[in-house]
């Protein structure tokens, strides 16, 4: 199991370019299947998740081609089995966005129910729930979704919840369904304007992605296109509180600022200054670090995504801050770990106290999800001596080679391959 090692203490400096969107890549890897024709994507993340959806197409009887650019042909579906197997599914919940295309472009599918990062319940009632206002008859059974309609018909449908997922799954469902749809209470998330952007390129007719409501006329068939995926903005965020916490000098090319600015917004306020230049978005981190007040919510809000990362920005801000999670019940399992390295946090119910400036000390960690692995990252850039991270897969998943890419702006950062974990 490959850990990452960082030595803190090194004086950053540089450019880094900003990846594709993972969040964005993944239903839209999913789109595909909506087409009777080949799809290309490009500025794709080589990610572990990427990789997942790809094998998962695969099995499905797409032929998936190319990496940075990737070309999806859907066109062998027809004659597979429509199934989304549990092995795949259970290492990553966004498996479950096959559901639409494969209800709407098939009339069938059969999905495992999901699994992820462990950062909390994550029910896909949502998403069923949209399909059955769509006119679908859902059968759960054995651990798998079974989803059955001879064609879908236009509704309305009202989210009991703000969810990004369930958004993406039940407006695909839609695009091919009779009629006209209508879905309040969406997710307004960059990444579901991307997804609207992409399927109205294929010739479906959405109008309102970004808003409170999208509103989705059926069209009979979707064709192939060629899109280039945008930049990830949590990833983009992540690097700016590295060069926040060690006051460095960094350049981020292809930040997607439009989509960061509730980001943004609270990294000003703790000294953080950004210019936006030619070559991109600079930022500078300040000498002392004020302290802040986040609470994560949907879009346009802070992201939940960022919460681990902002998080160990407040360890070293001068003074006291807080941190509420509205989103996820159990995303605050980094606490212990950052507390381990030296972190003086305490979580009271769904808010953590964060008192600052922290001397952090390399010590050996524990990654528990995703965002928490990048947490940990960014605390042993500053920490006095040697951090090991360890089950960095989950880091993989979002994070494309991110060690080489903080080695390219100055860090000690190190990757290990073998059973250290």
């Amino acid at each position: 199991m490959d850990s990452i090692v960082v030595v803190g203490g090194s004086p950053l400096g540089g450019t880094i370019e900003i990846n594709g969107a993972k969040n964005a890549a993944l239903p839209i890897q999913c789109a595909a299947l909506l087409t009777d024709t080949p799809t290309t994507l490009r500025h794709v993340p080589l990610l572990s998740d990427v990789y997942t959806m790809s094998s998962l197409l695969e099995g499905l009887g797409c032929v998936v081609e190319g990496d940075r650019v990737m070309t999806i042909d859907p066109r062998g579906v027809a004659s597979g089995a429509l199934e989304a197997p549990y092995e795949l599914v259970k290492t990553m919940r966004a498996s479950v966005t096959v559901m639409g295309p494969l209800l709407a472009r098939y009339g069938r599918a059969r999905v495992s129910l999901p699994g992820g990062c462990a950062i909390g319940a994550r029910p896909i009632d949502q998403h069923l729930r949209g399909f059955e206002a769509l006119g679908a008859d859902i059968k759960l059974e054995r651990g798998y979704v079974e989803l059955r309609a001879e064609r879908l018909k236009g509704t309305t449908f009202a989210f009991d919840l703000v969810t990004v997922g369930g958004t993406q799954n039940v407006m695909m469902a839609a695009t091919l369904a009779k009629g006209t749809t209508r879905l309040e209470n969406v997710a307004r998330e960059p990444e579901v304007e991307e997804l609207a952007r992409i399927l109205n390129k294929m010739g479906a007719r959405i109008h309102g992605a970004g808003s409170p409501v999208i509103e989705i006329e059926g069209v009979d068939n979707l064709a192939g296109v060629d899109h280039a995926i945008l930049p990830d903005r949590i990833e983009c965020g992540t690097f700016m509180v590295g060069a926040a916490i060690t006051g460095s000098d960094i350049t981020l090319r292809h930040a997607p600022v439009d989509d960061m600015h509730a980001v943004i917004e609270v990294m000003r306020e703790a000294g953080v200054r950004f210019e936006v230049t030619p070559a991109g978005l600079r930022v500078i981190g300040p000498e002392a670090l004020r302290p802040i007040d986040v609470t994560t919510r949907p879009h346009p809000g802070f992201p939940t995504d960022m919460q681990a990362q902002i998080m160990v920005m407040a360890t070293m801000a001068h003074g006291q801050s807080l941190i509420t999670e509205t989103i996820f019940e159990n995303r605050f399992m980094h606490v212990p770990e950052l507390c381990r390295m030296g972190a003086d946090i305490v979580v009271q119910g769904n808010a953590a106290v964060v008192r600052g400036p922290t001397h952090y000390s390399g010590a050996e960690v524990m990654a528990t999800d995703l965002r928490a692995s990048a947490s940990l990252i960014l605390a042993g850039l500053i920490a006095e001596g040697r951090t090991e991270v360890r089950r960095v897969y989950h880091l993989d998943r979002g994070y494309e080679t991110i060690e080489t890419r903080l080695q390219s702006i100055g860090a000690d950062v190190q990757r290990y391959h073998g059973a250290r974990g």
